[in-house]
């Protein structure tokens, strides 16, 4: 086999392979010599089947198997004899005239074979001594416990119906009909609706008008739909709703008890207690360690400067503009109304792919270098988290992983990479430093518009799609982020 080095061009290289079609041929006749004793052709005894005969039944098939052989195989080994590392499977080419290709077939021509790709750039790493982050941390009182038991009380309460007039914090049911111009819209209707007068769960100004109304009561009402409404063609739109009042409940006091404990399936309140701040603690907990991840990769970031592989950045570009097309669409708005335009927005996310890209590659040479591992347990844990995700799916789920190439690396991925963080952690120098969760909360959107929050990984499973309109939509609910927060966005999503 000759292997010659065609192109050498930053990291693009091309090879050109030629096997001899002596060697095809040689290997050709092993493989006739051992199908002799194992094939049964009429009119020959087992193992006497001449070896001229079977090259010319079963030759070209044979050879077939070889060549494809060849192609899966021999790349892999030729890159690793060189030393090298493709960022993408290698593009492969070959002759497609058909009397060129039926000599190789019959070892009459030498196979000649093309393959083109990128290397993944060396990576010196260096020393983690001057990386030093602050871990804010919050202390969450008894008063934050308390008002979270309280909320979930007020979920668990029970309602009486009464007579009389709906107050704020009584319960409403009712039938509804929304339309805007004349015509309903999807979404817009419901039976049986139950709410509470001042939860806040419907457009704003629906529940104020239900105030004072009583069982058997009909009533139109209009509200106008928020500006930022998710549904692009309810935004800003008034509308009417014809509501017929079906029964008006008080609720029963609000008791936080080792009965209400049992109900929610928990032994005591002070059990329940417990589980509510660990809870808390774990939402903080989650936020403190972003915040810490980004400080780590913006110093990452700051320290590695190399030229990345283009077929990797186009990959993920490719994955964030697909997402940020997708939630243009759905909010109806377009780049002028994110105060940019396709142009900039183009070379901005380009950037931030640039980044994801090479902070990946740059956490996959740390994790390798110091051992880190993905086990099958771990593999196995992810595997779950994504079927819970996608209740009455789990087919569709597995099935995905099952048959689609690399798609198993989408769950290796981050947990390798949250791996790679916890050693780097365990080197670094950590400031802890207690905060308000009004001051860990606080979206540093400087920070979040430069960092991407999750270097390159393939997405395991698309998103389920958003549910249609209803006028239980939540006040204040935007349809598409402002420009920052569609960058967050996009720097956060996942895809390797």
């Amino acid at each position: 086999m000759q292997v010659t080095e065609t192109l050498a061009e930053g990291l693009k290289r091309e090879i050109k392979v030629v096997i001899p079609k002596q060697e095809m041929e040689q290997e050709l006749n092993v493989r006739l010599a051992d199908a002799k004793d194992k094939v049964r052709i009429n009119g020959f005894r087992p193992g006497k089947v001449p070896v001229a005969h079977l090259k010319k039944m079963y030759g070209k098939s044979i050879m077939a198997d070889l060549v494809n052989e060849i192609v899966r195989d021999r790349p892999g080994k030729i890159l690793a004899e060189r030393g090298e590392k493709s960022a993408t499977q290698p593009a492969i080419s070959m002759t497609e005239d058909e009397a060129e290709a039926d000599k190789i077939l019959n070892a009459q021509a030498d196979f000649e074979f093309t393959l083109s790709y990128e290397v993944i750039p060396p990576i010196e790493l260096q020393s983690t001594d001057g990386i030093s982050v602050v871990r804010e941390v919050v202390e969450v009182s008894d008063e934050e416990v308390n008002e979270q038991i309280e909320k979930i009380a007020e979920s668990a309460r029970t309602f009486e119906t009464k007579d009389g007039k709906a107050e704020n914090g009584d319960r409403v049911t009712m039938n509804y009909l929304g339309k805007v111009d004349g015509e309903a819209f999807d979404g817009g209707a419901a039976e049986d609706a139950e709410l509470v007068l001042g939860s806040g769960r419907f457009i704003p100004g629906f529940e104020d008008q239900l105030v004072g109304v009583k069982a058997g009561d009909e009533k139109q009402i209009t509200v106008t739909f928020p500006a930022e409404y998710p549904a692009a063609n309810l935004a800003g739109k008034e509308a009417t709703f014809d509501i017929t009042v079906k029964e008006v409940a008080a609720p029963s006091a609000l008791e936080i008890n080792d009965e209400l404990a049992s109900k929610l399936g928990i032994e005591s309140v002070d059990r329940l207690k417990e589980i509510v701040r660990g809870q808390i603690e774990s939402q903080y907990g989650n936020l403190t360690r972003q915040k810490v991840k980004r400080q780590i990769l913006d110093q990452l970031d700051g320290m590695y400067q190399f030229e990345t592989p283009q077929s990797l950045v186009d990959a993920e570009f490719e994955n964030i503009w697909r997402q940020i097309n997708t939630d243009l669409q759905q909010s109806g708005k377009t780049f002028e109304d994110e105060d940019t335009t396709e142009e900039e927005a183009r070379a901005e996310y380009r950037k931030l792919a640039e980044r994801r890209v090479r902070l990946g590659l740059v956490l996959s040479e740390i994790g390798e270098k110091a051992g880190v591992e993905v086990t099958e347990e771990e593999m196995q844990r992810a595997l779950y988290a994504q079927l819970q995700q996608f209740p009455g799916q789990q087919k569709e789920i597995l099935d995905f992983f099952r048959n689609t190439p690399g798609a198993s690396a989408s769950l290796r991925a981050p947990i390798f990479e949250e791996k790679v963080v916890d050693k780097l952690l365990s080197e670094i120098k950590v400031t802890d430093k207690t905060v308000s969760k009004e001051e860990l909360m606080a979206d540093d959107e400087e920070g979040a518009e430069a960092a991407a929050e999750k270097p390159a990984k393939k997405k395991a499973a698309p998103k389920k799609a958003k549910g249609e309109a209803s006028a239980e939509a939540a006040e204040g609910e935007e349809a598409a982020p402002k420009k920052k927060a569609t960058k967050k966005k996009a720097a956060e999503e996942s895809a390797e």
